[in-house]
């Protein structure tokens, strides 16, 4: 079974900075691209970022500059590194498998609360 655990979330204030792990398992993680999603309270997912094959990656407006993921195919894990960090930030993020261009799982997430 395809299981994708996203870990690494808290709490931190405005400014600050996180990194979030996801341990991929159950498939031949090499073959795919991965990404970030997120889900603020009250809305729907929202696509944060993706990893290619190579591991180059490819971010939604509201965090370039801010965040940047990478990925260990040896590991099977996935990274998504948070720098300044905003309050509009605070979600749950959740690691994605995609096939093509669409996401295929989603794994159980982590909670990233950014306030003051």
């Amino acid at each position: 079974d395809v299981q994708l655990q996203a870990s690494g979330g808290g709490w931190v204030q405005p400014g600050g900075s996180l990194k979030l792990s996801c341990q991929a398992s159950g498939f031949i993680f090499q073959n795919y691209r991965m990404g970030w999603v997120r889900q603020a309270p009250g809305k729907g997912v929202e696509y944060v970022a993706i990893a290619s094959l190579g591991g180059a990656g490819r971010y939604a407006d509201f965090v370039k500059g801010r965040f940047t993921t990478s990925r260990d195919n040896a590991k099977k894990a996935l990274y998504l590194q948070m720098n300044d960090l905003k309050p509009e930030d605070t979600a749950i993020y959740y690691c994605a498998r995609y096939r093509g261009n669409e996401r295929d799982y989603k794994g159980q997430g982590t909670q990233v609360t950014v306030s003051s």
